[in-house]
């Protein structure tokens, strides 16, 4: 990532892009960063294509193709993690 962010800076900003782009605005507020995205429906294989772009856009960050699984994008909290793990100093950057 560009900058050093928290994974809770993260997180907040993965909720509101998937809460947007994706619920229709959670009107319930049901999404939260523990919400199994894979297992409810949320992120399908055009919906996952697009979420990472949003992660380029946003963060300036390429996700790896091996880290483009379920247990990598099960929830919120386990892509913001693997977000701050690649950008963590002496992080291998992405091939």
């Amino acid at each position: 990532m560009t900058s050093a962010l928290s994974e809770d800076q993260v997180s907040a900003s993965l909720v509101s892009f998937i809460r947007d782009r994706f619920l229709s605005g959670d009107p319930r507020g049901e999404l939260d960063t523990s919400t199994p995205l894979l297992e409810w429906g949320i992120l399908n294989s055009l919906n996952t294509a697009i979420l990472i772009g949003f992660i380029r856009q946003e963060f300036g960050t390429f996700v790896a193709l091996e880290k483009v699984d379920a247990a990598t994008f099960q929830s919120v909290a386990t892509i913001s993690s693997m977000l701050c793990e690649t950008a963590e100093p002496g992080a291998r950057p992405p091939a």
